[in-house]
C-alpha cells in the first residue's frame, strides 16, 4: 500500500506542475489544497485519470478531492516537497479578493481539527453530566473541561503558527510574540491600567481572539525580513528575533491589537445583526446554496466567522445549522437515488455516499451523485432549504466547529438550552425526509434526463472486445485486490495469463503508459476507455520484466502486440500475474462476458452495451 500511495502522490505532484509550482500545501477532511505559482500548469485531465482523485476544483486554491485517504497522500506529498516548494513571492498575480481568501483559508483551515476535538470533548462532558455519569463539580470533569477549552482559549497561539507557516517565517518566534500577549502577569497589568512609554494600553483580553494575532504575525514577518537583510550573519540567529520581538509586541499592544479586536467585534456583530433580522431565512438560503459552495470550496470562507463567533460568544447560530441541514439532505437524496435507480453501480455509490453524508462528509455524495444528476441537485436544495429554515426557526445553536452529522450531534448540547439538541435532531429529520421525498419524486434515470428521441441523433451501440491475452478467465470480484474486486475503477474481467503477451482487443489509441510498464490505458475508436493492469502490486517491480512496445497517442489495431512480460520471472519475484481488463468509461455500460473459463488471444471476450 505504501508504494501505491507514493505513486499517487508522485502523479498528483507532476499534474500540478511539480514542486517548483507549489507555494503552499494543506489539506482538509477530504481535499488537498494547493496554492500554486501558475494555475495554468495544472493538468486536469491527468488528475482525473488518477482513480483516487474524485474531482478537481480551481477557485482561489487548486483543490483535489481525494476522500478518506487524503491524509496518507498529503503525508507523502509533504515528503516529496520537503524543502522544494517555491517562494510565495513568485506566485502569479491574482485579484486582491482571491489573494485575501487564499490567505484566510490557509490560516483557518488547519485550526479545525484542534478546535473540533476540544469542542467535542466539552460537549461529551456536558452529556455525561446531564445523564449523571460525571458531575461537573468533580475535579476530573473540570480538568477535562480545561483540556477541551484549551484550543479556543489559546486560539491566538494556534493562529500565530498557521499564519507564520503561510508567510514562511519562523513559527516559534511568531508564537512567542503572540504568547507575550497572553502572559498572566501582562494581562493583570493591562487590567490595572498599564502604560508603555507613557502610552496607555487598551484593556483587551487577548485570549480567544484571532485578528490581533494575525496582525501581529503579519507585522513580525516584515520585521524578520528587514532585520535578516540588514544584520550580519554572525549575529543573525539572535539579533533578528530579539529586534523583531522588541518591536512587534509593544506595537501590537498599542496599535495592532486594538485594531484587530475592534475588527473582530464588528465582524461578529454584523453577522449577528443579519441573523437577528432574517435569521431563519438566512439559515435556509445558506443551506440551499451549500452544494455550490462546497464544490467551489467557498464554504471555507465561513470558517473565520465560525471561529470568531465561538471565541467571542461560545456559540454559532447560522453556518453550523445550515451545514447540518445540507449534510443530512445530501444523505436523504442519496438514499432516494438508491431506492429509485435501476443502475447497480449508481445504487452502490449512492448507498456509500449517503452513509458518509450522514456522518458529515458530503464530498462523495456531491461529486458521486448530486452534481452528476440535476434532479438530485434540485431535490437536495429543496431539502436543505426546508431543513435549514426549520433549524433557523428553532434558533438551533452550535458550540463546536466541526462538520455536523450523526457522530457529532453532541456539538448541539447546551447547559442553558435543554431543548437545543432535540431541536437539532428534529431539523435533521426534517432535512432528511424533505430531501428524500423531493429526490424520490423528481428522479428519472440518467438516459431519460439527458436525451430525447426528438432532440438527439446519438444512438447507443454495442462494442465487441476480443481477448487481449490467453489464459484462465476469472471474475473481477475474485481478484485479490480491493480496488479491482470492488470495481472502484469500473467493471470488466480478469485473466490468469498462460503467455506473457498483451494484445490490443480492438482498434484505438494508447492513452496512457505507466512509467513502471505494468499498466496501460487505451481508448477504442468507439470511445470505450480500457485499462490493462498486468499483475497485482507489480508496480513494485519498477518496470523489470516488462517490455512495452507502444507509446502514448499511438494508434493501434486489433491484435497488435502491446506488451511483452516475463511470466516466470514475475512469479519467481513473488507476484500474482492476474491481469485485469477494466472498462473505465462509459461508467455504467452493461457488459456481456464470454461464459468460457479459458480463452485464447483474439477470441471473443465481451460485448459492451450502451456506448454512445
Amino acid at each position: 500500500m505504501k508504494m501505491e500511495v507514493q505513486t499517487i502522490a508522485q502523479k498528483i505532484l507532476a499534474a500540478v506542475g511539480g514542486s517548483e509550482n507549489i507555494s503552499h500545501l494543506e489539506h482538509c477532511s477530504t481535499r488537498l489544497r494547493f496554492s500554486l505559482i501558475n494555475n495554468q500548469k495544472v493538468d486536469k485531465e491527468a488528475l482525473k485519470k488518477i482513480p483516487e482523485v474524485l474531482g478537481v476544483n480551481q477557485t482561489v486554491q487548486t483543490q483535489i478531492i481525494i476522500g478518506n485517504a487524503v491524509i496518507e497522500i498529503y503525508n507523502e506529498l509533504e515528503k516529496l516537497l520537503s524543502g522544494k516548494m517555491a517562494a510565495a513571492s513568485k506566485k502569479e498575480k491574482q485579484p486582491l479578493t482571491a489573494t485575501i481568501l487564499d490567505f484566510v483559508i490557509s490560516i483557518f483551515q488547519p485550526l479545525i481539527p484542534a478546535i473540533a476535538g476540544g469542542g467535542i470533548l466539552k460537549s461529551l462532558l456536558m452529556l455525561l453530566n446531564l445523564v449523571g455519569i460525571l458531575s461537573k463539580t468533580t475535579q476530573t470533569y473540570q480538568i477535562l473541561n480545561f483540556v477541551g477549552d484549551a484550543p479556543l482559549r489559546f486560539l491566538p497561539i494556534l493562529v500565530a503558527v498557521t499564519t507564520a507557516n503561510k508567510l514562511k517565517v519562523n513559527p516559534l518566534v511568531a508564537l512567542s510574540a503572540v504568547a507575550a500577549l497572553l502572559t498572566p502577569d501582562l494581562t493583570a497589568m493591562i487590567v490595572s491600567g498599564a502604560k508603555f512609554f507613557g502610552i496607555a494600553l487598551q484593556n483587551i483580553n487577548y485570549a480567544y481572539q484571532v485578528f490581533p494575532a494575525i496582525l501581529c504575525v503579519l507585522c513580525y514577518a516584515q520585521l524578520e525580513k528587514f532585520f535578516t537583510k540588514v544584520s550580519p550573519k554572525v549575529i543573525r540567529s539572535f539579533f533578528v528575533p530579539m529586534m523583531s520581538l522588541m518591536i512587534v509586541v509593544p506595537f501590537t499592544l498599542i496599535v495592532l491589537g486594538p485594531i484587530g479586536y475592534t475588527f473582530g467585534e464588528g465582524f461578529a456583530a454584523v453577522i449577528m445583526f443579519i441573523f437577528g433580522k432574517v435569521g431563519f431565512i438566512a439559515v435556509g438560503i445558506l443551506a440551499a446554496f451549500l452544494p455550490f459552495m462546497v464544490v467551489t470550496g467557498m464554504h471555507k470562507a465561513m470558517i473565520p466567522y465560525v471561529i470568531t463567533a465561538l471565541g467571542k460568544t461560545g456559540k454559532e447560530v447560522i453556518y453550523c445549522a445550515a451545514s447540518l441541514a445540507h449534510n443530512i439532505s445530501e444523505a436523504g437524496g442519496c438514499f432516494a437515488v438508491m431506492f429509485r435507480t435501476k443502475d447497480k453501480t449508481l445504487r452502490a455509490t449512492a448507498l456509500s455516499a449517503g452513509i458518509s453524508a450522514l456522518f458529515g462528509i458530503t464530498e462523495p455524495a456531491i461529486y458521486g451523485v448530486t452534481i452528476l444528476h440535476k434532479r438530485v441537485l434540485y431535490g437536495v436544495m429543496i431539502g436543505s432549504l426546508i431543513g435549514g429554515t426549520s433549524l433557523g426557526l428553532m434558533a438551533v445553536e452550535a458550540y463546536v466547529a466541526v462538520g455536523p452529522g450523526l457522530a457529532s450531534l453532541s456539538m448541539f448540547i447546551s447547559e442553558t438550552l435543554p431543548n437545543n439538541l432535540m431541536y437539532a435532531v428534529i431539523g435533521l429529520i426534517i432535512s432528511f425526509i424533505a430531501s428524500f421525498i423531493s429526490v424520490f419524486v423528481l428522479w428519472k434515470e440518467p438516459s431519460s434526463e439527458t436525451t430525447t428521441v426528438e432532440n438527439t441523433e446519438e444512438t447507443e451501440e454495442t462494442v465487441t472486445l476480443v481477448a487481449p491475452l490467453e489464459g484462465k478467465v476469472i471474475p473481477l470480484s475474485a481478484v485479490k485486490d480491493d480496488v479491482f474486486s470492488n470495481k472502484m475503477l469500473g467493471d470488466g474481467i480478469a485473466i490468469k495469463p498462460s503467455k506473457g503477451e498483451l494484445f490490443a482487443p480492438t482498434d484505438g489509441v494508447i492513452e496512457m503508459v505507466y512509467n513502471t510498464k505494468h499498466a496501460l490505458g487505451m481508448k477504442s475508436v468507439d470511445g470505450v476507455e480500457i485499462l490493462f493492469h498486468i499483475g497485482i502490486d507489480t508496480v513494485n517491480l519498477k518496470g523489470d520484466y516488462f517490455d512495452v512496445l507502444v507509446s502514448e497517442k499511438q494508434k493501434v489495431v486489433q491484435g497488435q502486440l502491446l506488451v511483452r512480460f516475463d511470466l516466470e520471472k514475475i512469479k519467481a519475484a513473488g507476484f500474482d500475474t492476474t491481469t485485469m481488463i477494466v472498462i473505465t468509461n462509459p461508467k455504467h455500460a452493461k457488459i456481456d462476458l464470454n461464459p468460457k473459463t479459458e480463452v485464447i488471444q483474439n477470441e471473443f471476450l465481451m460485448h459492451i452495451e450502451g456506448v454512445v
